[in-house]
């Protein structure tokens, strides 16, 4: 029975950690977004969050989304730079077609930082883009 279980590539599909600045605080905040480059919408995407290393761990977000349409993208939340020091692991599932989706983007502790930021073009913004 397990072997007949179709489980599909996810691709095209990911997660951005972007510093921006916030007009209304007048500071810079780095904000997660999940990014859709495919030709068709994401339908009932679910996210998973938290944070995580050998001692420490954060409480686990749960986020929806009803419809993210192709070629687009989506913020997700705020995320403090006292939590870059830990694991941060999104996972996404999601509906494409009539097909369920699902993938695990993992920042490594330590990796978010100023000096990791790169042009994001789908966002037209400085940030760390997982695959």
């Amino acid at each position: 029975m397990k072997k007949d279980i179709q489980i599909p590539v996810v691709t095209n599909v990911f997660m951005a950690i972007v510093k921006e600045y916030n007009p209304d605080f007048r500071c810079d905040d780095w904000n997660v977004y999940l990014i859709n480059n495919k030709k068709i919408d994401l339908e009932m995407v679910l996210i998973v969050s938290h944070g995580y290393d050998e001692k420490d761990k954060t409480s686990i977000m749960r986020k929806k989304i009803e419809l993210l349409p192709a070629n687009s993208f989506a913020k997700i939340e705020f995320i403090q730079p006292e939590l870059f020091k830990l694991n941060n692991e999104f996972k996404i599932t999601f509906f494409g077609g009539n097909q369920l989706f699902e993938k695990t983007f993992v920042f490594v502790k330590n990796t978010i930082k100023d000096s990791a930021l790169r042009v994001i073009k789908e966002l037209g913004k400085k940030g760390i883009l997982s695959k």
